[in-house]
């Protein structure tokens, strides 16, 4: 049971892809170069997006790097982080504590969900995509998912393809319903711990106030950073406190990274709890804009590339 009243908030967080025009522009180019094979594919990309070529063949930014990723590492490992079904098993097991956050039911037909067993408020969405899904407050948003059952669309959805991400190449499409996280009757705030080797460089904050969405970094000692994604969120202008759980939460990114080159360890947190939302290995597809710019090579610094299998 829960001991406050839940707003009732939009899944996507206010302000993100607020950007309608140039993202139509966008897809028009994507479409037009989609026959492309993965190497020349993504270098036109990171060029429209991030009006530059990218030096794929001596990626020194943190962007570069995440396009050699998808070129060139096949960990087999990575199909289960990227999935959000699998890799709630992975988590409890290598933490040794249930921290991932519990699924009432996993499947691709809503025809089989059994309801009786959904508690409300619950959060729907694809095992296999990002910027997808619904919350579900009540029984009018269940009703609302039957009968409008994005499902098929979601189950579509491939980024193995769209953004030449290779583990989602090898990841069965699904659809998971979880138990929605709160703090102070609102969604909790995303925690995204960038770990490099198992040792955290950096944490940034998704956070939701008065109806607005806002993002900053943190060092690992908890001090402001003066970058952000300008094409994400606005900068938080102020001052975030260091969270009541913050050492637990950077012991579980430090154990969830030990032995892969670079995890975003996803994390939710209150004074009493935290979970462990999901395992990024592309973050934005490596198309930030961080500004300054000289962040996105600061990042790429602490990753030590794996060679070329």
């Amino acid at each position: 049971m829960r001991d406050e009243p839940i707003r009732q908030e939009s899944f996507l967080i206010p302000g993100y892809q607020d950007h309608t025009l140039r993202e139509k522009f966008h897809h028009l180019i994507w479409r037009i170069i989609k026959p492309f094979s993965d190497r020349p594919y993504l270098k036109m990309k990171y060029r429209v997006i991030r009006g530059l070529w990218p030096d794929l063949d001596n990626p020194k930014t943190f962007g570069e790097k995440v396009q050699y990723r998808k070129l060139y590492d096949r960990n087999p490992l990575y199909a289960t982080l990227v999935d959000k079904a699998d890799a709630k098993a992975w988590i409890d097991e290598r933490l040794g504590a249930p921290y991932a956050v519990p699924a009432y039911w996993i499947g691709t037909d809503l025809s089989t969900v059994d309801w009786s067993k959904v508690e409300l408020p619950a959060v729907v969405k694809p095992t296999h995509a990002s910027a997808q899904g619904r919350f579900l407050y009540n029984q009018a948003d269940i009703d609302a998912l039957i009968a409008e059952n994005p499902v098929p669309g979601w189950l579509k959805l491939d980024h193995a393809h769209y953004n030449r991400e290779w583990a989602y190449s090898m990841v069965r499409p699904q659809v998971v319903i979880e138990k929605m996280l709160s703090v102070n009757g609102g969604v909790p705030w995303d925690y995204r711990f960038f770990t490099f080797n198992g040792r955290v460089f950096c944490i940034q904050m998704d956070m939701r106030i008065d109806g607005k969405g806002y993002s900053c970094f943190y060092t690992r000692d908890w001090q402001k950073m003066g970058f952000y994604d300008a094409d994400y969120l606005p900068l938080y202008p102020g001052d975030v406190p260091r969270p009541a759980r913050y050492e637990e939460m950077l012991s579980i990114a430090e154990r969830l990274g030990e032995g892969i080159d670079f995890v975003r360890v996803d994390l939710y947190a209150s004074d009493d709890w935290v979970h462990v939302g999901e395992l990024t290995l592309y973050p934005g597809g490596g198309f930030e804009n961080y500004q300054p710019a000289e962040y996105d090579r600061i990042l790429g610094e602490q990753w030590v590339l794996k060679p070329k299998a």
